[in-house]
């Protein structure tokens, strides 16, 4: 063999050896982290399951840690008797969380496609005014709002006709006229997320469009919100999860509403610690139980809490990548 194809097979030898080398430190370190990163992720529920699965009587035991001497389903029996019931409350939430994302939907689309689509003059600074309402503290309007909905009024027509304003606080259609109104839980967020999707539709869509002879609204109903199901789906889940879990919306102005997470709060508060304790004592016969108890069933109602949102995770997961990247919140 000549000295030059030696030296050639040496160098693609070496090559070849140097490519195996980086391709394994990438592998190592990229899977190191994927791994690391799931533990982390994946340690509470793991650090969770012993606690509400285990009997009450043995939990702050040093010796039971990961295995439960006896396994016991009491801690989610107490908290469905404490918080759900016959499950009627978590139904209101779900059925509320549903029809403030569809106003949502309808109010920040429309919304979005008059600022990323419709010329006219101003529309630049009402965009930064969106942007700006999403950066700034909700609590920060809290006072404004609050006083708004206690007083309300519509240019004086109200008080002119019946003497007086109306007081809007603690009412069932409160929550719906803030979201029709586009104050609700991160709907700027929402308007910018559609206002970036219609911005980059294609120009002639429209334009074949106005051909056509469609207007301003039969080309947005029949040509833009079909294309828009990309955007449509992703605030769905967000305004879906972001109102079903929502505690300031709901606590100022209708906190006597049946919302599952106000009434986590309000049940496993500190105050009612020694209700609770008394209560698994009587029901089940626990005179052992302590704090750990408490927090057992605590944690036993967030999980059930937790299902709606688990399901539909996993019903969707595929979609949500896809959907996230074609709505304009990247790229």
């Amino acid at each position: 063999m000549a000295t030059s194809e030696v030296k050639t097979v040496k160098r693609i030898d070496g090559y070849v050896l140097k490519d195996k080398l980086h391709k394994f430190v990438f592998g190592y370190l990229f899977y190191s982290l994927v791994i690391g990163l799931g533990f982390a992720i994946i340690y509470p529920l793991i650090k969770l399951l012993p606690v509400v699965f285990n009997n009450l009587e043995d939990l702050g035991n040093p010796d039971v840690i990961w295995v439960p001497i006896k396994y016991s389903t009491v801690s989610f029996q107490a908290a469905i008797r404490l918080v759900f019931g016959n499950f009627v409350p978590m139904l209101q939430s779900l059925g509320y969380s549903v029809i403030i994302a569809i106003i949502q939907i309808f109010v920040c689309a429309i919304a979005g496609y008059s600022l990323g689509r419709v010329e006219f003059w101003g529309r630049n600074l009402l965009t930064f005014l969106v942007i700006l309402s999403f950066v700034v503290p909700p609590q920060s309007l809290l006072i404004s709002q609050y006083l708004s909905f206690k007083h309300f009024d519509i240019f004086g027509i109200i008080s002119a006709m019946h003497g007086s304003t109306i007081d809007l606080i603690n009412q069932p259609y409160t929550l719906y006229l803030i979201a029709f109104f586009g104050f609700g839980v991160k709907q700027s967020m929402f308007i910018f997320v559609f206002r970036q999707f219609f911005k980059g539709l294609p120009k002639e869509l429209e334009e074949a469009a106005f051909i056509d002879g469609c207007g301003f609204y039969k080309t947005y109903f029949r040509v833009a919100l079909p294309n828009a199901v990309p955007a449509i789906m992703t605030v769905a889940i967000l305004a879906f999860v972001w109102n079903y879990g929502d505690t300031y919306y709901t606590g100022y102005f209708h906190p006597d509403g049946p919302y599952l997470s106000n009434k986590l709060m309000t049940t496993f508060s500190e105050a009612n610690v020694q209700n609770i304790l008394y209560a698994i004592k009587t029901w089940y016969a626990v005179p052992g139980a302590t704090t750990f108890s408490f927090d057992a069933v605590k944690q036993a109602a967030a999980i059930i809490y937790l299902l709606p949102l688990l399901l539909i995770y996993f019903l969707v997961q595929k979609r949500i990548v896809e959907n996230f990247e074609q709505s304009g919140i990247v790229g």
